[in-house]
């Protein structure tokens, strides 16, 4: 029985000892365990392994090239925060209430994406804390209920509206607006980047949308998701008015992709919580935003507001000009700097125009040649401006390094069109 017990205490010594690492090679395996909790391979190159093309992004923040590239703080607090667990209801009040604080707002919370917003928010309001009719999303008895829009606001994203069973209303005006006001509206969505996608004047300023709203005790909700910078933006439509806003997160904030902001007022923030994971009934269910995007947000919107803004659009135009400067030596190729009037998408890029009697290719053709050239760089698209075809080329989103590549290869592709 003693050599038995004996032998077992061995056992629990050595496996005890295993544990905690004891020796100098155990050691040094504690210390690469801690660098790296999941045992992942060191720069696994996962585009090769998958056959995906790395792509310059010389265009915008667009979803469909993956939007913008996360800040040194985001990828942080992701990587900090990726090998604990946390209550989820818990990380978003607190987050929330953090983000509210930086903001100067009621109440706060982290979104998949602003469209996400746009379904959240306004399942808020429809539900309110009513948990029957959370379930009955976006089937509710009785008549639908309406969310009114300026005709020149409806935009492909207006679609989140009507995921929660509310149909939108279409107005032209103050009068208007005010005669479609009935027992059944429940807000009104205000696209604030209406005028920038159509060039159309908005048929109602932000301040009397507002005004209309308050006199009939609806919400006004505006998607601003694309408007920062300036920074100014993240505060200026709640001073307006606005019951709600929205901001996409992977943007120009630079947090992760599928993240965004919902903020305004608490009732209603709360409401919207009540609607969205990690509940496991409602509409946002499939709208999971997960614990580590939510430390990522936090931390890009600090980053954000901590930022040299000034400093940071000199970079972007010395950029442009960078590139201008090195396009220039070829005969009639111009670049200009452009910076929209907004208020979506205010960032510069540099527009380039030539006379295609001596550089003989389009703007089309120079892009697909960019797109598809390695690498590959892909430009902000093509455009017009006083009849004259141009190709606009985004420097905001590129890496440092990446800025003469562009500049060398833009000049390669239309040095050999020139005739």
């Amino acid at each position: 029985m003693k050599t038995e017990r004996r032998s077992a205490i061995k056992k629990i010594v050595a496996s005890t000892t295993a544990l905690v690492g004891l020796g100098p090679m155990a050691m040094a395996r504690s210390e690469k365990s801690k660098e790296n909790p999941l045992g992942l391979p060191p720069k696994h190159d996962y585009f090769r392994e998958l056959g995906v093309t790395r792509v310059i992004n010389a265009g915008a923040t667009m979803t469909f090239l993956s939007g913008s590239l996360m800040m040194p703080e985001t990828l942080a607090a992701i990587n900090a925060t990726a090998h604990d667990f946390a209550d989820m209801y818990e990380l978003q009040d607190k987050v929330g209430a953090k983000i509210a604080e930086m903001l100067h707002c009621e109440a706060a919370m982290v979104t998949s994406g602003a469209a996400a917003a746009l379904v959240l928010g306004t399942a808020g309001i429809i539900t309110g804390t009513d948990a029957d009719k959370r379930k009955q999303l976006p089937n509710l008895a009785g008549d639908r209920p309406e969310v009114i829009m300026q005709k020149s606001h409806r935009y492909v994203f207006d679609q989140a509206i009507t995921t929660t069973g509310a149909k939108i209303i279409e107005v032209e005006g103050p009068d208007e607006m005010e005669k479609a006001i009935n027992k059944n509206t429940i807000m009104a969505l205000f696209f604030n980047g209406a005028i920038s996608w159509y060039g159309i004047k908005d048929s109602i300023d932000h301040e009397e949308f507002v005004a209309v709203c308050k006199r009939h005790k609806i919400p006004s909700f505006i998607d601003a998701a694309a408007d920062v910078p300036p920074v100014e933006n993240l505060f200026k439509y709640q001073k307006m008015g606005f019951d709600l806003v929205t901001f996409s997160g992977g943007k120009m904030i630079r947090g992760p992709q599928s993240a965004g902001l919902l903020f305004g007022r608490k009732d209603l923030i709360e409401a919207a919580k009540l609607n969205n994971s990690p509940h496991e009934a409602p509409i946002g269910r499939p709208m999971k935003v997960n614990k580590e995007e939510m430390f990522g947000m936090y931390a890009a919107l600090k980053s954000y507001l901590e930022r040299d803004h000034k400093k940071e659009w000199q970079d972007w135009l010395s950029r442009a000009e960078s590139i201008r400067s090195e396009i220039a030596t070829i005969p009639s190729v111009k670049g200009e700097t452009h910076v929209p009037d907004g208020p979506a998408n205010v960032v510069p890029s540099l527009h380039v125009t030539w006379d295609q009697k001596r550089v003989k290719t389009t703007p089309k053709e120079v892009y697909d040649a960019l797109k598809g050239g390695t690498p590959s760089i892909v430009c902000g698209g093509v455009g017009q401006k006083d009849g004259k075809e141009l190709l606009s080329v985004g420097v905001v989103l590129l890496r440092p390094e990446q800025v003469s590549i562009v500049a060398k290869r833009l000049k390669e592709v239309l040095r050999q069109a020139v005739r």
